[in-house]
């Protein structure tokens, strides 16, 4: 089961080696991110948000065309954040869960399965925004709404793994203190 395996696979060097590569790669394309999205009235997170149509026309209006070229480079640049962000997070909490026993240790092992949901979310996401930029028809579709959607669960998703990594720190350096 994927489960167990991952209580001993990949073994203590190799997911150590993971969790930095995730690291190095987050920050790099985080302070590249912030370089590229630079955009002075509506930012990345405006557009992915941007639930409605108007909302997106809105933004649009304000980038220009030369705006919505450094945005679409940014989301592509995105595909790899989610490899960087998908293997940090998979990573701590993987290497924070195998201190734990019990319940928080399957807890745990069920939690390392979020970034990948996270990262399909992503993916559908930026799909969704790379359409409206190519193809204004589709800025009147459902392609807004299913792209802030998809923000939403995203971040939910990162938000609950930190809480829960947090959670598990505590819980470590309880069980060492007894």
């Amino acid at each position: 089961m994927y489960l167990e395996k991952l209580v001993e696979i990949p073994k203590k060097k190799a997911l150590q080696l993971i969790t930095l590569i995730g690291l190095v790669a987050f920050v790099a394309m985080t302070l590249l991110g912030g370089l590229v999205n630079a955009a002075p009235v509506y930012g990345i997170l405006d557009y992915e948000f941007a639930w409605t149509s108007g909302q997106v026309e809105l933004i649009f209006s304000a980038w220009g065309a030369e705006g919505k070229q450094q945005i679409a480079f940014g989301i592509y640049m995105d595909f790899l954040y989610i490899i960087a962000y998908g293997a940090l997070i998979f990573g701590c909490l993987l290497i924070a869960t195998r201190e734990l026993d019990g319940k928080f240790q399957t807890i745990g092992l069920y939690m390392t399965l979020t970034p990948v949901i996270a990262g399909i979310c992503d993916v559908i996401e930026n799909v969704n925004l790379l359409l409206m930029i190519a193809d204004g028809n589709f800025i009147t579709s459902m392609s807004p709404f299913i792209a802030a959607l998809c923000a939403t669960i995203k971040f939910t998703i990162i938000f609950a793994c930190i809480l829960f990594f947090l959670v598990e720190i505590i819980v470590i350096v309880i069980n060492r203190k007894k």
